[in-house]
């Protein structure tokens, strides 16, 4: 990006800003920095840096306005005669947006494809099925798996596998009942679960592609048997020799599956996930981290995962994050950090964006009521005119406030202190105003900068209400 960059920003931001750019020290553009004559840079408008900013600030190449800056910026940039873009919301996030903290890491790849498993299908009508499997389509699913049970029937399963193809959707029947598969494949079905070496004669009766299991457990010579004998026929087929849950052979199914990608260097295999994510007590994110890191190395190409378990309600919204950043690492041959954040849904790796200092700093600047709040390593900072306090602890922060008098904005601040409290006991970010960040653990509405307007901006609304002026 060459060229000259004009940073606009406010009073209290522009000391962190000028350090952020310097620790920077960018070799790609020159850059300034312009305090437009605002307290806080947050509720720059486009309004505001029309008329303030001077006729010799616009020879810049290009401006960058505060990530909550409101307004039109394509309008402003076609006015001034200089192109206009939003930066981050926090400053410290400025490296990222120049390419400093994430490189190359291109999420819309991958290759592995994902089979999500609707575990309880016969129990479920047609409706519940279809709308259940574009769920998980949604969630980044490639093949909706249609799971059958034990000793119950599955009238339906001509009329699912129909359904959810009219909804433009691949299936697979996954069945320890040969009748069933045969059912499946002859309605159609995409690929068919699970035939052994014994059960290969299911296959010349349909189009499917088999997902083929050992006849024995372990039995990687009867995989190997049986993909041969499907290639000498033209079939392809997918094997798989079933992930074992912790800790009752894990470590040796991982084995197995490095020996079939020895012993079959081009063959397709599966890898079934569940085992591990719905059978172990914890956080479900990080596990897929992990499998799809030995997904990505062993070359699997396909993965079935299950979301049963309320621990694991994000298991395949979580599966399609990691396959992409796992692809991503392995294509940049580089370790699976700072490529995307999406499965640190608990904690942050840099959760705290200004030191202790950097905070009394701008709080010894302050010169109105409203209380700023942010949090660093040695606690929860609130801060306005009239005081700095600091602590670990949100309960004992809120007495110290000056809010009798206001209801509303003793509220509003319980609220932020609550969030603030949740952020330092976890270790996550915390910028008020802004919900906390849990990755692909919570879906989030596209920002929408029009709520940053001045009218609707939280602090602006109660520095009007006292009488004040945002500027």
């Amino acid at each position: 990006m060459a060229g000259n960059i004009l940073f606009l920003t406010g009073h209290l931001a522009e000391p962190r800003l000028r350090k952020v750019l310097s620790d920077m020290a960018p070799t790609e553009f020159a850059w300034e920095v312009r305090d437009i004559g605002i307290q806080v840079a947050a509720l720059m408008t486009t309004d505001l840096i029309r008329r303030r900013l001077p006729s010799e600030a616009r020879q810049a190449d290009r401006i960058v306005v505060p990530g909550y800056c409101a307004g039109d910026l394509a309008k402003l940039s076609g006015e001034l005669g200089v192109a206009i873009e939003r930066g981050p919301e926090d400053v410290h996030d400025l490296p990222g947006h120049f390419g400093r903290q994430r490189v190359g890491g291109d999420l819309t790849q991958h290759d592995v494809r994902i089979f999500a498993e609707i575990t309880d299908a016969p129990h479920l009508t047609v409706a519940a099925i279809v709308a259940k499997g574009l769920e998980y389509a949604g969630d980044g699913a490639d093949v909706i798996d249609l799971g059958c049970l034990p000793a119950t029937k599955f009238p339906h399963l001509e009329d699912s596998v129909a359904a959810l193809h009219a909804a433009g959707l691949a299936v697979s029947v996954d069945s320890a009942d040969p009748d069933e598969l045969r059912r499946g494949g002859k309605a159609g079905a995409d690929y068919v679960f699970s035939l052994t070496e014994a059960t290969l004669g299911l296959a010349a009766e349909m189009s499917a592609v088999p997902v083929i299991i050992p006849a024995a457990p372990g039995n990687l010579d009867s995989l190997c048997n049986a993909a041969a004998a499907l290639a000498a026929s033209g079939r392809p087929c997918i094997l798989d020799p079933i992930l074992d849950p912790i800790p009752f052979g894990t470590a040796a199914s991982f084995w197995r599956y490095a020996e079939l990608r020895r012993r079959l260097p081009d063959a397709r295999i599966l890898m079934g996930i569940g085992n591990l994510t719905e059978l172990t007590e914890a956080d479900t994110a990080g596990l897929n981290a992990i499998l799809f890191g030995i997904i990505a190395e062993l070359g699997i190409t396909d993965v079935l995962a299950v979301q049963k378990s309320p621990h694991c309600r994000t298991a395949i919204r979580e599966a399609d994050h990691a396959r992409r950043i796992m692809h991503a690492a392995k294509q940049l041959g580089r370790l699976p950090v700072g490529i995307d954040p999406g499965l640190a849904c608990l904690r942050d790796r840099r959760p705290f964006a200004s030191t202790p200092q950097e905070i009394a700093e701008t709080a010894s600047a302050i010169r109105d009521r409203n209380y700023r709040i942010e949090v660093a390593a040695d606690g929860i900072h609130v801060y306005n005119r009239d005081g700095h306090h600091v602590g670990p602890d949100a309960d004992a922060l809120f007495p110290k406030l000056d809010i009798a008098d206001d209801p509303a904005h003793a509220f509003y601040l319980g609220g932020e202190l609550a969030k603030a409290q949740i952020a330092f006991d976890l270790g996550k970010r915390y910028v008020q105003d802004e919900a906390l960040q849990w990755g692909v653990a919570v879906r989030e509405a596209a920002r929408d900068h029009s709520r940053h307007q001045p009218e609707g901006a939280t602090l602006q609304r109660r520095r009007r209400g006292r009488g004040e002026t945002p500027e």
